[in-house]
């Protein structure tokens, strides 16, 4: 007998690859248990499977930088609870000295539905219950018909998981002007922050100053160097400066929605754009800026 839910979570993270740099992605999660009724007549409560699976899941993967360790470009070195991570993309070498919560080292070439798929199912085996034979995932993205974005970023006054300087998101946006859907500047701002690492400029450092491992043979020509403390321990990140935009302030995705709007407003002051920025799958920010009547054309 098979159990499905669908919908069950969605990861939100980033991943390294070596064509596209740091990916920011968002993925749905759907399962199916294959097993034997228990003494309540069922392969598994649905509330277990939301609590139990679903926290596995969200606990291994979402939020976190996934590394495909098995990859040549990938150079992993542990020293306690602290992971000093090189890699080599077609984008720019990426290093960061993070602790380990702010990873998830993938036994893989390259990430993918496949390799993430076999990760979760090996990490769930630990949590059902005897009457459970078997279970399968399906990892997939949202279907969408507009423009959307890969960003990466850290937030460091978070008190959950967001404060990891390398997770990220895949998300549509859609631009109002004047109330007239505007599906041009949308294209334009995917375009904008296609696979880009957003960065606070509060967290900006020295690439010099970060406690990097020996094969971080960048600098502050080439590279953005972030650093921050938060309640999980010290995080930095040293960026390729063509995958960077930064950022005048937070990146939580109230803020990234007023920037837009803001960026669009001072573009074209006479005009009211109304700007809805996702944070992955199903939530996000919307925001209002008015036009400037003082500088519209005079009948």
């Amino acid at each position: 007998m098979q159990l499905f839910v669908n919908d069950l979570t969605v990861i939100d993270f980033s991943y390294l690859c070596p064509v596209r740099g740091m990916v920011g992605e968002s993925w749905i999660v759907d399962v199916v248990l294959d097993g034997g009724l228990d003494e309540q007549n069922m392969v598994l409560d649905f509330a277990k499977v939301k609590r139990s699976i679903k926290q596995t899941i969200d606990n291994v993967c979402d939020h976190r930088l996934l590394v495909p360790v098995a990859n040549d470009a990938v150079r992993w070195l542990q020293q306690g609870e602290q992971v000093m991570l090189d890699f080599a993309s077609a984008m720019g070498p990426i290093h960061l000295a993070c602790p380990e919560q702010a990873f998830a080292r993938i036994e893989t070439d390259i990430i993918d539905f496949e390799s993430v798929n076999r990760f979760l199912i090996q990490a769930l085996q630990h949590v059902l219950p005897q009457n459970v034979a078997h279970i399968s995932l399906i990892l997939r993205h949202q279907l969408l018909e507009g423009a959307y974005y890969h960003y990466s970023h850290g937030l460091k006054k978070h008190d959950g998981n967001c404060q990891r300087i390398a997770h990220g998101h895949r998300s549509p946006i859609s631009i109002f002007r004047d109330g007239q859907a505007e599906p041009a500047l949308e294209q334009r701002w995917a375009e904008r922050w296609q696979d880009i690492y957003l960065g606070g400029e509060e967290d900006l450092a020295s690439v010099a100053t970060l406690a990097l491992s020996p094969q971080a043979q960048v600098d502050d020509n080439s590279h953005y160097g972030f650093a921050y403390t938060a309640p999980q321990g010290h995080f930095q990140l040293a960026m390729p400066k063509a995958r960077c935009e930064l950022i005048p302030h937070d990146t939580t995705v109230e803020l990234l929605a007023q920037f837009i709007a803001r960026e669009l407003q001072a573009e074209i002051p006479e005009s009211e754009f109304r700007v809805i920025a996702y944070e992955g799958v199903g939530k996000g920010a919307i925001v209002c800026e008015p036009g400037n009547q003082a500088t519209a054309p005079k009948a």
